[in-house]
């Protein structure tokens, strides 16, 4: 693995918000201000070399005094042989995605994501917000793969993994640049963000929405900033994301929110007002998803309960496993983004109203695939002409 170097960007508390502790954590429990995760658990399920794990951070934890410095970020650049990751989940809307990167900066307490990072003998934990990899070379890839006789088009998913809009991105414009390509060959693409900086490429975005080759979702999980900064910490504020609803819907930009995750006993009471305020900013669709704590979210979740809301954790994971048919996850298909018992049933119903009252129920929007322009290879990776 490539040296890292910490990313310049990762302390603007003006863009990614620093985090704040809710009153009445428990007192020998270290909260990093600005950090989702609470620790670093182990990778139990991957990782034979704990010694070997990557990140220089580490090695100045008992430093300063004996106290624990805070964490900061690091971008590791990878250069992978192939970009497109397919599927054959029943329940999943496209087959195909791209992950600019792997691990997410903003944070967020929830990601079903986290559990990739063990693959790399790196915590799901604090190294998946801090342990970064950026793909340089996505867009050449992504013509590479394109270019091949025989590539059926479907719309491709980007920001299903890791956020395609983290605050590196900045930096490296990875997003920007598969954005391009997908324009030159008038390929479909659907984006899912929790960040306004999506609004950066609003010039590609319109451009492919002007052809129907595009549609957005940003993530909405509360509308209230300091429950925002515990969850999702160095992510945008919601304030920041309904802007970019407005701007994008202003643009022509087909536009969803999701509502994901709804955290039980926290946020759910919040459910009408993010969809009043997204219909507002001219959201097209709404959608929301319970909670989900496959492998190691789980452990780090209760962690993080015990941490910022000692007064209801029980409460929390008591709802949440009667979502989850006793257990803290059910990961059956389509089960999974739904849950089941009483309180799934009444999410259902209050989505149902919702989508009705803002006349979210009848909205349908594919994307077109029969615009495609494959890319003619004339030798060298990466030498492509139209």
């Amino acid at each position: 693995m490539a040296k890292a170097v910490p990313d310049p960007h990762s302390n603007r508390s003006s863009e990614t918000g620093e985090g704040v502790v809710a009153p009445g954590p428990d007192a020998n429990r270290h909260v990093h201000k600005g950090r989702g995760a609470a620790s670093n658990i182990t990778s139990s399920r991957f990782d034979d070399k704990q010694a070997n794990m990557d990140g220089d951070w580490r090695d100045a934890q008992e430093q300063i005094d004996g106290k624990q410095p805070r964490p900061r970020t690091q971008v590791h650049v990878e250069k992978p042989r192939t970009i497109i990751t397919r599927n054959k989940s029943p329940d999943i809307p496209f087959d195909r995605s791209i992950n600019a990167y792997r691990g997410c900066e903003h944070g967020c307490i929830y990601c079903y994501a986290r559990p990739t990072h063990a693959y790399h003998n790196l915590s799901p934990g604090l190294d998946f917000e801090t342990q970064l990899f950026a793909k340089p070379n996505a867009a050449d890839l992504l013509l590479t793969e394109l270019a091949k006789p025989g590539y059926i088009v479907q719309p491709l998913a980007i920001g299903t993994n890791t956020d395609p809009y983290q605050p590196i991105e900045d930096r490296y414009r990875i997003t920007r640049s598969i954005l391009q390509v997908c324009l030159d060959t008038l390929h479909p693409i659907g984006i899912t963000t929790k960040s306004n900086r999506v609004t950066d490429d609003i010039d590609l975005l319109a451009e492919l929405a002007r052809r129907q080759l595009t549609a957005v979702a940003i993530s909405i999980t509360t509308l209230d900033s300091r429950t925002a900064r515990i969850m999702e910490p160095r992510a945008p504020s919601p304030l920041k994301r309904l802007d970019a609803v407005r701007r994008l819907s202003a643009a022509g930009i087909f536009t969803n929110i999701n509502i994901a995750p709804i955290i039980p006993a926290i946020t759910d009471h919040e459910l009408e007002n993010i969809a009043m305020e997204a219909a507002r900013a001219g959201a097209k669709g709404i959608a929301a998803i319970p909670v989900r704590l496959p492998h190691e979210v789980a452990p780090l979740f209760e962690e993080w309960l015990d941490a910022h809301y000692p007064d209801r954790a029980k409460k929390v994971m008591s709802i949440i496993q009667s979502l989850r048919g006793g257990r803290k996850n059910d990961p059956r298909f389509f089960n999974r983004f739904r849950g089941q018992g009483p309180w799934a049933e009444l999410l259902a119903t209050r989505m149902t109203a919702l989508r009705r009252k803002y006349g979210m129920d009848k909205t349908r929007y594919s994307l077109r695939t029969d615009l495609f322009i494959p890319p003619r290879h004339h030798g060298a990776q990466g030498d492509f002409g139209f």
